[in-house]
């Protein structure tokens, strides 16, 4: 299944508190288990204004329905094509 890397344009996110931040995770949990198994949130990295997000889905459609379900922002959603690491050097 198809990874995405969903980036989230939030001003202040760097600042949100563990309450704010616990509020916005549950949300995404409930919309998530609305749409079923077919997509799944991996992690997500907080900067200062933006978050990014990690999901796994059957296409783009369904994490730009889970964005809109949850009223979460999704300035750009980008499929992941590969993935490396520092092992990758070594091959």
């Amino acid at each position: 299944m198809p990874k995405y890397v969903i980036e989230r344009e939030i001003p202040g996110a760097g600042k949100l508190t563990p309450e704010e931040l616990h509020g916005i995770s549950q949300k995404s949990c409930s919309v998530l288990k609305n749409l079923g198994p077919q997509i799944q949130w991996l992690e997500s990295y907080v900067t200062d204004d933006k978050i990014y997000c990690v999901y796994i889905a059957p296409n783009e459609a369904t994490v730009r329905e889970h964005a809109k379900q949850g009223g979460f922002p999704a300035n750009r959603v980008s499929e992941v094509r590969k993935i490396i690491d520092p092992t990758t050097s070594e091959g």
